[in-house]
């Protein structure tokens, strides 16, 4: 099966602030639900070519996953793609000036294989409802 999920939130913070925060592996754990450890395999600062892992709940089940920047543009996009983990997938942040702050784009794509394609639509549902509620939490944590 084939996910691509586009999720959106208006954040009342300037570009690089939210851009810098987000960008930074080592805060993934502080505004994913999910992902419960993050680390890098390669030395800070984020950059093309920079990889990190992270351990995470999903569906009931815990992933381990590696990550690696394939593109970015400091304060504009981010693109990482799994370099091990259950399915391969790219996650895509896009930090964008909107008038009250920054919009924030999320974009989760890839192809379902082994155990989650058996789970079909429910996996793009369940990164959907992930997706909304990460975003959430990140306004909430940067706006306070």
């Amino acid at each position: 099966m084939s996910v691509d999920v586009v999720t959106r939130t208006e954040i009342a913070r300037a570009r690089e602030e939210v851009a810098s925060f987000a960008a930074d592996p080592s805060n993934a754990t502080r505004w994913y639900r999910n992902i419960e450890t993050a680390s890098w395999e390669t030395p800070p600062p984020i950059a093309v070519g920079s990889r990190f892992r992270f351990r995470a709940r999903f569906l009931g089940r815990t992933l381990e996953y590696a990550y690696e920047v394939q593109a970015f543009v400091p304060n504009e996009r981010l693109v990482m793609s799994m370099t091990s983990g259950p399915f391969p997938m790219e996650t895509t942040y896009v930090w964008e000036d909107a008038a009250g702050g920054t919009t924030m784009t999320l974009r989760n794509r890839g192809e379902t294989k082994r155990y989650f394609r058996l789970l079909d639509g429910v996996v793009e549902a369940a990164i959907r409802r992930a997706n909304r509620a990460d975003l959430a939490r990140l306004k909430t944590m940067l706006e306070a």
